[in-house]
């Protein structure tokens, strides 16, 4: 049964790259040519990459009789599901399609990768992960990224519309189809905001772990000061949105920079550091 659900789960998987593959194309063409009714079947066929990645992120906990992100690939599968869903939901308080390129193509590149190189049979956990702070934990953690990915695009949208708009510039036409340098910024700082609480919450959930595991709040592993790293330049981004002369580009530059830390942690962190964390599995 474990055999039958781990390939039901990898099928599953490859359909809703397919899906999300044909919705880049879809929402690039709408970026490109301002073509509404592009826009809506992208959405409703990222909807249904979604529904179909959920379903092989499920199979692959069934498999596994536990959460499905114990390993890279699992969580590249879980983590890319969060960020598809965390933007199909801001899209239905604010419309943000014109992300749709970006978000897609983000998750196709780390599913690419993930289905390629970092794929592993299921296996059982280490029994450092055998706890229920790997649900509390590594979950919220996933959940904050996903928000910090889609700060990471406006921010990077803010710095393009806030060149053409400095230089009134006709150059990157399609980005008049976008909303203002200050509109982007204000959306990417709330949704950062709320990726900022999440990954506080990680931080402190993290060091009640490491107590109960390893008993010690810190131990200056090589994740554990990359997740104090990616804090402090989400503060730093914070706390400079809200000083004189540091909004706009600067503070731009440091919520790229500070999801630049969080792609570091999971890619470089993982597979070439040695330390407590290490459960890459490869």
């Amino acid at each position: 049964m474990t055999d039958v659900l781990s390939q039901y789960s990898v099928l599953s998987l490859y359909s809703a790259m397919a899906i999300y593959a044909i919705a880049f194309v879809l929402f690039t063409f709408d970026l490109a040519g301002g073509n509404a009714k592009l826009a809506r079947v992208a959405m409703s066929l990222t909807w249904l990459g979604f529904v179909l990645q959920l379903a092989a992120t499920v199979m692959r906990g069934l498999a596994a009789s536990r959460v499905p992100w114990a390993n890279m690939y699992e969580f590249a599968m879980t983590g890319t599901a969060v960020i598809i869903g965390v933007f199909l939901l801001v899209n239905l308080k604010w419309d943000l399609r014109f992300l749709g390129s970006f978000i897609t193509g983000l998750v196709l590149l780390l599913l690419g990768l993930a289905a390629t190189r970092y794929y592993v049979d299921v296996v059982p956990l280490p029994p450092a992960l055998q706890s229920y702070w790997l649900v509390i934990h590594v979950f919220v953690a996933t959940l904050a990224t996903g928000f910090f990915a889609l700060g990471f695009a406006l921010s990077l949208a803010q710095l393009l519309q806030d060149s053409r708009e400095k230089k009134q510039s006709k150059r990157l036409a399609f980005m008049d189809r976008l909303p203002a340098a200050d509109v982007l910024e204000n959306y990417a700082y709330r949704l950062i905001i709320i990726g900022f609480v999440l990954w506080t919450f990680t931080l402190i959930a993290g060091a009640i772990w490491a107590e109960k595991a390893w008993g010690r709040y810190w131990g200056w592993d090589t994740k554990e000061v990359w997740t104090f790293i990616i804090w402090t330049l989400y503060a730093g981004y914070i706390h400079a949105r809200s000083t004189r002369g540091w909004r706009g580009s600067r503070s731009a530059w440091l919520a790229m920079v500070g999801f630049a830390a969080v792609m570091f942690n999971f890619t470089v962190v993982n597979i070439f550091f040695k330390g407590l964390h290490a459960y890459s599995g490869l």
